[in-house]
């Protein structure tokens, strides 16, 4: 028994709001989390790369999840990030967020230090022998340098609460190979927005999205309709979506949501180093598409 065997559809993985003085703001965040879950959102993820969680502080980190947690008060499931490249740092910490309230955890492939297979397939098993909690494993070579290839992940779904995985390796073909080798209660969510309609046509069940930190009800759709088979609607919604999609990858993640949701009046637009603000190019691209979608006026290009 996996413990998320009903984790489908679309979660967020949330941006942390910092007011102008670079401190947690803790009341952008709880508004965050209600106008999500308003909104119809599936699940919330807090706390990973899009959540700047590597300029965060250890407290600051337990504060986003146990506000997050809080605030939700279990309308939808909180999966909390817990990962890094050290296996002996990550066990307490997620035995702090399971005393937070976390339904889950999703930990990223140990990043620059490069583990083999058999190196990757011994972290999970450690970090899932420490706990009952279920975790989703996070593959994304894009910023970690490993791919998780599926022979390994098959192995990691053998481990009774290692629950599923954020496939964010961008190939269709491991995608297809892992979603027709994967045992039934093993979930596999799309790391990248614009693969979550054929990756559920192969078998997934959803995404772990930076769009719908923006457009929650319509990435919320995007989702519901590809699962429940309505393809022509699912094709309209990605169709739709698809400029927010790749906008938001103009500038690192989470650059140019973190200014999107400014502009929509969501939080104040501040980065912690080595991020930077959105250049002006890029920013009024960004504009232009959110105010396609109705998510901004259209001579809306800068809030705080």
């Amino acid at each position: 028994m996996k413990n998320l065997d009903s984790l489908k559809g679309c979660g967020t993985a949330l941006i942390t709001p910092f007011q102008k003085d670079g401190r947690l703001d803790e009341k952008a965040l709880e508004s965050l989390v209600d106008w999500q879950i308003e909104e119809g959102i599936h699940f919330l993820v807090p706390c990973g790369t899009t959540g700047e969680n590597p300029t965060m502080t250890h407290e600051e980190h337990l504060a986003v999840v146990d506000i997050t947690v809080r605030t939700s008060a279990g309308r939808v499931p909180v999966i909390a990030g817990a990962g890094g490249n050290n296996t002996a740092k990550i066990i307490p910490l997620i035995s702090e967020l399971k005393q937070l309230g976390a339904d889950g955890i999703l930990s990223v492939a140990p990043y620059y230090n490069k583990p083999t297979q058999e190196g990757l397939y011994r972290h999970y098993r450690s970090l899932a022998e420490s706990t009952d909690m279920p975790i989703i494993v996070y593959n994304v070579p894009g910023r970690t340098g490993v791919n998780i290839l599926p022979d390994t992940l098959m192995r990691l779904a053998e481990i009774p609460n290692i629950a599923g995985v954020k496939e964010a390796s961008g190939d269709i073909s491991q995608i297809g190979e892992i979603c027709t080798r994967a045992p039934s209660d093993f979930r596999i969510l799309s790391g990248d927005d614009s693969i979550t309609l054929p990756l559920i046509a192969l078998g997934g069940h959803g995404v772990i999205s930076v769009a719908s930190n923006e457009a929650p009800s319509m990435m919320a759709s995007l989702a519901d309709s590809c699962l429940e088979g309505r393809w022509q609607e699912a094709r309209d919604w990605n169709r739709r979506l698809y400029p927010l999609m790749k906008i938001n990858f103009v500038e690192s993640n989470p650059i140019p949501v973190k200014a999107a949701l400014a502009m929509m009046g969501k939080v104040e637009e501040v980065y912690r180093l080595p991020l930077v603000p959105i250049s002006r190019e890029a920013r009024g691209k960004l504009a232009s598409v959110l105010s396609g979608l109705g998510l901004i006026n259209g001579d809306t290009q800068n809030n705080g």
